[in-house]
């Protein structure tokens, strides 16, 4: 029977596809959700294109909600991109505490036996979104930060800047070859969660 995982993100969860000015994405095929269900999970993909880490109640909720309509074996978690692009000046630091109020509303209110995969996204590159070094600092900082919060809650960690996810010209954005690396690289991870 297929596991199904719950894919929360932004733009690279949603399949961006950064040669389109208007939100475009990838194909299914394309997709590194996608092409895990080409693998045996069943993806439920809830990428949104410039999501921040939630930090409402009700967006909290929300997630919730999906869980609980989506039954998920797995929780895939991938943000903090975007909040490092919304404050200029915010550190990988202050990303990780935000991401610590969220993980934790999850773990008192999603279902028994749910595990929960906190991904530190790729580290972004120069590039025509990421013109600024401290940007790319910041963002490589992300994986150390999450490893030791998952350590903290006790969930699952996943460094995304071991896999050589290959970003598009702006620097943040999969190309197709990076949604490849990316779905490889995960693939593993939850072949040790099964």
């Amino acid at each position: 029977m297929r596991q199904k995982i719950l894919c929360y993100g932004d733009s690279n969860t949603y399949g961006y596809d950064p040669r389109s000015y208007l939100g475009g994405r990838y194909p299914k095929a394309v997709r590194w959700t996608g092409k895990l269900e080409a693998v045996g999970w069943e993806a439920v993909n809830q990428g949104e294109n410039g999501r921040s880490i939630p930090r409402l109640d009700w967006e909290m909720e929300a997630v919730v909600q999906a869980v609980r309509e989506a039954k998920p074996e797995v929780l895939a978690v991938m943000l903090g991109s975007n909040d490092l692009f919304q404050r200029p000046g915010l550190a990988a630091k202050t990303c990780d505490e935000r991401m610590e109020r969220f993980p934790s509303a999850l773990l008192a209110e999603a279902p028994a036996g749910l595990k929960i995969l906190l991904i530190a996204p790729p580290p972004m590159e120069s590039g025509t979104w990421v013109p600024d070094p401290a940007l790319i600092l910041e963002s490589r900082r992300l994986a150390g930060c999450y490893e030791n919060l998952a350590k903290r809650l006790g969930v699952f960690f996943a460094d995304t800047g071991k896999w050589g996810v290959e970003l598009a010209f702006d620097g943040v954005h999969f190309s197709e070859a990076g949604h490849r690396a990316f779905a490889a690289g995960l693939s593993e991870v939850l072949r040790a969660l099964r």
